[in-house]
């Protein structure tokens, strides 16, 4: 696919959680009259607006925002889900001649966007069964002897990952990253791409988690979590290991002190940016300028020049 010259930019504003994406992305949507559309896997959710920090009514009011809080919690949204989603929204936004700005800290959403997603076959429901029965010591020892390169690149306790890849490798014949070199259906060459990468001091960002995660007590969370656990959903779904389900759960039943649920969802809500912070830093491509300040005029203007 060549590069639709005519088309406005398709603008990127990522990195970790707390980092300023979304009032850097208000900013800039209101001076070039763009359509900020979600890129972040828990704010799809319409359960947990406040937890998720998805933007408030009267941000959405504001500018227009496209794939926020439109899923129900029950309804998993997979990376190739979000992707066939956010493709029709910067399909409709570029046939207005507006500009898209998608906003967000998933780095497999937006990277399944751009680059595609491998065509991995059904896996044969016996092997993932079997796999998944399995302790992750034992799958992981059967992964290194299948699949050494992949098991490699593993923390040796996901689980998760360990399973995919050895699930994959045993239903196919062909190792996960085998079938990852063979990506389609991604759209980044076939935009205008204007990127950039918050990432800005960690002591700000952490402070900034901090706070962040005691006002969403105070503007209510805790309902938000005592909502969706009497739906009695899968434990399983995304939306119930989302960043501080668990902590303010365990404040419900009785586990923790609402302090302690408080300290425990911070502590957390750190540890994920600590993540998406290290893998935004040297994931995306380099040509993605890193912007290693506070969000400030700067940062607007260097997205801005992309309209």
């Amino acid at each position: 696919m060549g590069i639709a010259a005519s088309r406005p930019p398709l603008i990127v504003i990522a990195g970790p959680t707390a980092s300023g994406k979304s009032g850097l992305a208000l900013s800039l949507a209101e001076q070039i009259d763009g359509v900020i559309v979600n890129a972040d896997a828990s704010q799809i959710y319409r359960d947990l607006p406040i937890l998720s920090a998805a933007p408030s009514v009267e941000e959405r009011d504001k500018v227009e925002h496209r794939l926020y809080v439109i899923r129900d919690a029950a309804n998993p949204c997979s990376a190739a889900d979000w992707a066939a989603l956010a493709k029709a929204e910067i399909d409709t936004i570029h046939g207005g001649g507006r500009i898209p700005i998608l906003v967000g800290g998933t780095g497999l959403y937006l990277r399944t966007l751009l680059d595609g997603i491998a065509p991995v076959p059904a896996i044969d429901p016996a092997i993932r069964a079997r796999v998944r029965e399995k302790e992750v010591a034992e799958n992981r020892a059967e992964l290194e002897r299948l699949d050494p390169e992949g098991a490699a690149g593993l923390n040796p306790a996901d689980a998760a990952r360990t399973a995919r890849a050895l699930e994959v490798v045993l239903s196919t014949g062909r190792t996960l990253r085998s079938w990852q070199r063979e990506r389609s259906g991604g759209i980044g060459d076939a935009v205008k791409l204007k990127a950039l990468v918050l990432l800005p001091p960690r002591d700000w960002l952490y402070a900034r988690c901090d706070e962040r995660f005691r006002a969403m007590i105070s503007a209510g969370a805790i309902a938000e979590v005592e909502a969706l656990l009497a739906r009695n959903l899968n434990p399983a779904l995304p939306v119930m290991r989302a960043i501080g389900v668990r902590e303010i759960a365990s404040y419900l039943a009785g586990s923790f002190s609402l302090d302690e649920a408080v300290v425990a969802g911070q502590q957390a809500t750190r540890n994920y940016a600590k993540r998406q912070y290290t893998w935004f830093a040297h994931q995306p491509p380099e040509n993605w300028p890193r912007f290693h300040e506070v969000p400030n005029d700067r940062a607007l203007e260097l997205t801005k020049a992309a309209g």
